[in-house]
């Protein structure tokens, strides 16, 4: 089981790894070890995912999840498997999380007046700089 948040919990079986080779850091090794991890999460399929996060996370995915909801993370960043696995691991943990903040409904409010005779006052004097700048005629 993998924590997500204290009522999201992942199966270990949701979450799939296959191992390619990496480009980047490693020198010879690169060439003949498979140290990257393309990570595979179905997340429209998920049974532990409520549909809000569902709906939010295919917003914050974005061209990480395909069309048919599944999140595919790759991770190459390290030379070694181990920690290229904790990498995607934690960087889909983070997404999901993300994903369960539900972000505040903005209620459209009004100007108060003070705010509109405020900006009035400052376009009367903006207005008076620049008619005192417009040259006169007469003055060449």
């Amino acid at each position: 089981m993998i924590a997500v948040t204290p009522r999201i919990q992942l199966h270990d079986d949701e979450i799939g790894e296959t191992f390619v080779r990496a480009s980047g850091p490693g020198g010879q090794n690169v060439n003949k070890v498979s140290t990257a991890v393309e990570l595979r999460f179905d997340a429209a399929g998920s049974p532990n995912l409520p549909d809000g996060v569902k709906l939010r996370l295919r917003g914050l995915a974005g061209r990480r999840m395909t069309q048919d909801g599944v999140i595919v993370i790759d991770a190459q960043r390290f030379r070694t498997r181990e920690r290229n696995r904790a990498d995607a691991l934690e960087r889909l943990v983070e997404l999901i999380r993300a994903a369960t903040i539900v972000p505040k409904v903005r209620r459209p409010t009004r100007p108060t007046l003070g705010s509109k005779e405020r900006r009035l006052v400052g376009k009367e004097k903006r207005g008076r700089v620049k008619a005192l700048r417009s040259g006169r005629p007469g003055d060449d």
